[in-house]
């Protein structure tokens, strides 16, 4: 068993380790069908050689070959460290800065086997949300930032570590970007070349910026749309009794199972990978597994008529089960569901992110390896009756909405019936959760704020959550409006519940919804709490990149944008570099996440509270600008949320001035313009 001493010592040449090639017993991400020539094989192959010097060349080539034609990618298999990955407390990293050591806790992290979807191929979450491209850049990167002063920044190029340059302490000491491919060029034919090329990198969202913190992230997410779902749909607070149906149970969308217990209603979710059903069961999250859908059907039933807080893992496809819904209701006249989504990995399609209903999971993996186009008739094919299903429920009190998977986006792509008559290019039959559920949050500022404690002590996370609960409740004694106070109330009734629901997987992580007064607030608070000792060790605060500013992305955070804007990348990029130049420890940019290669530019970052006056600074300095860059973006898109609250953001912030925009001409007045 390696010691972290020996992880951040470079790469071990050596000896060689031994090549155990794929570890037994953990889950393992499909095949990939790059389809490279011989040639582009050849510059894999080199491109992965480079690493190593030439005395180890000659074994480790055809090893590296092997791995290509019968994986489709070079992860390096021999390379994966024999050490129990997990996050380590800070202070037990090797490191000249307790920066270094912060950002290797996440790293660490991400690539837990409680944690990561796929832990040996590098995948944190959906799929192909990568960490690193290959076992060499993790050891490589683990060496820099050992060597890393405060005066160097460690710059990433799509997982590759491209080495420490110098810069200022109040630079970020790393910069990195994940799939910044030329727009021409970043269509997915394309990414699968270059990924296996191992030149780019889907980092996904927080897999490749390092901030994962395990499903608790989503379930704060789900349990919030769920909620506020019921509020828009139903007209109701209280869900007991009431049925969501969707399906998946892997990184993120495992977390639904417990979103659903949290919210008290009754969660149906299907999942086709046993292995990931199981895992949610073991972990708590599931309550029950059937694979009959008779006894679905039954159990569902029952539960509804008892209202009972259930969590139910259909092992089968979700095809099935929504015909079987609509079965139900053509025969009994009866509607067992209320709400329906989606979290399949959809963005990812055709190499295992959704499986057809014509298969069963080891056939479709099959397929999908040995004929891609016959497995991408089958899942165009199977989404059409996916979506012909809920079409048919949604005539009834049904509820469905896109989950900003690239569902909607997919199914319309293989013909299925999800247009809307008169809509822009963003909008479909049924609204993205952003447009009718999440947008109004956005506006209002209120995003998936987040920190991790590194000492990794759960005291520590009490303490945090003690503090947060606190800033909350005196916001709300203060006097807010009460759409502020209902999410204030939402967040505050999540902290208290948080340790009783089991939330922790990995670090000492929590995650809560909140605006940019609330954020700078508890990030103050955290920071004092260091200072006095009351906190152990240095925190780490980031966010999800589906947040206020962080993400453009038509279908889904940006969907709600409607002055033409909705396609234009200027939001996330420059959030990215505004962070950069405001403290950001860490900052983050990438092609792709949630909706897919190509369809979204996002960003993130990760900033460390070390009690001193300068982290504070940075705190507010950075937050501040975190939020109010989106609210800003959404005021000048037309939105009257977003406007008043950016005028009361400049009447409490002297520095921030926003030219706001002016009401335009009625539509007649324009019409009349447009005819002289």
């Amino acid at each position: 068993m390696s010691s972290l001493q020996v992880l951040c010592s470079g790469l071990p040449l050596r000896p060689l380790p031994e090549n155990q090639g794929r570890w037994a017993g953990v889950p393992h991400a499909p095949v990939r069908t790059p389809g490279l020539s011989p040639a582009e094989e050849q510059l894999a192959l080199r491109n992965a050689l480079r690493y190593f010097p030439p005395d180890v060349q000659e074994l480790l080539a055809p090893e590296f070959a092997q791995e290509l034609r019968q994986y489709g990618h070079i992860y390096m298999y021999r390379f994966c460290p024999n050490i129990e990955m997990k996050a380590y407390p800070i202070q037990q990293y090797p490191c000249r800065t307790s920066t270094a050591a912060a950002i290797m806790h996440m790293i660490m992290n991400n690539l837990d086997p409680a944690v990561a979807q796929f832990p040996q191929e590098l995948v944190t979450y959906g799929g192909n949300g990568q960490v690193f491209s290959n076992w060499a850049q993790f050891w490589l990167t683990m060496s820099y930032l050992s060597k890393m002063t405060e005066e160097q920044t460690l710059v990433m190029y799509s997982g590759h570590p491209l080495g420490l340059f110098p810069s200022s302490p109040g630079a970020p000491r790393l910069v990195i970007t994940n799939g910044m491919v030329i727009p021409n060029y970043s269509s997915r034919t394309e990414y699968e070349k270059l990924f296996a090329l191992g030149v780019t990198m889907y980092g996904q969202m927080t897999a490749g910026s390092y901030c994962y913190i395990g499903p608790q992230g989503i379930v704060h997410g789900t349990v919030l749309t769920v909620l506020n779902a019921g509020r828009r749909y139903l007209g109701v607070e209280d869900l007991a009794g009431k049925v969501f149906v969707t399906s998946g149970l892997g990184g993120m969308s495992g977390a639904q199972a417990k979103a659903a217990v949290i919210v008290g209603c009754i969660g149906v979710i299907a999942e086709v990978d046993k292995a990931a059903l199981m895992k949610r069961h073991q972990q708590g999250w599931l309550m029950e597994v059937t694979d009959s859908l008779d006894h679905c059907i039954e159990r569902l039933r029952a539960a509804r008529k008892m209202k009972e807080v259930l969590s139910l893992g259909y092992h089968g496809n979700v095809v099935d089960l929504w015909e079987r819904l609509v079965h139900e209701l053509d025969t009994t006249g009866e509607l067992l569901v209320d709400l329906g989504s989606d979290q399949t990995s959809c963005h990812n399609p055709f190499n295992g992110g959704y499986y057809p209903v014509q298969l069963g999971f080891s056939e479709a993996q099959s397929l999908m390896a040995s004929d891609p186009a016959a497995f991408k008739h089958l899942v165009q094919e199977s989404l059409r009756r996916h979506v012909s299903a809920i079409n048919r429920l949604a005539k009834e009190k049904f509820f469905f909405w896109d989950y900003g998977n690239a569902f909607l986006l997919e199914a319309q792509r293989a013909g299925a019936d999800v247009e809307k008559k008169g809509a822009k290019k963003t909008e479909f039959r049924y609204p993205s959760y952003v447009q009718h559920i999440m947008g109004d949050i956005f506006s209002q500022g209120f995003g998936p704020f987040r920190w991790v404690c590194t000492s990794g002590d759960p005291q520590d996370l009490a303490v945090t959550d003690q503090l947060a609960t606190s800033v909350l409740e005196k916001a709300i004694e203060d006097g807010v409006k009460a759409s502020v106070k209902l999410q204030y109330m939402d967040n505050i009734r999540w902290i208290r519940e948080a340790a009783k629901h089991q939330l922790v997987v990995g670090s000492q992580a929590r995650i809560l919804y909140s605006d940019q007064k609330g954020r700078v607030a508890i990030a103050v608070a955290i920071n004092q709490a260091i200072a006095s000792g009351k906190i152990k060790a240095p925190v780490v605060l980031s966010r999800d990149h589906h947040d206020v500013s962080g993400t453009d992305s038509p279908f889904r955070e940006t969907s709600n944008i409607y002055d033409g804007s909705a396609f234009c990348a200027d939001m996330a990029v420059q959030n990215f570099v505004g962070n950069a130049c405001r403290g950001a420890t860490w900052v983050a940019l990438h092609n792709g996440g949630g909706v897919g290669w190509g369809e979204v530019i996002n960003g993130g970052f990760g900033l460390v509270l070390d009690g001193t006056l300068e982290a504070e600074k940075k705190a507010r300095m950075m937050l501040s600008w975190d939020v109010s860059n989106g609210v800003a973006r959404r005021c000048w898109s037309g939105n009257p949320k977003a406007y008043e609250i950016i005028c009361q953001t400049m009447q409490d912030n002297d520095g921030l001035v926003v030219t706001l925009p002016h009401e335009v001409a009625e539509e007649h007045l324009l019409q009349q313009a447009l005819r002289s």
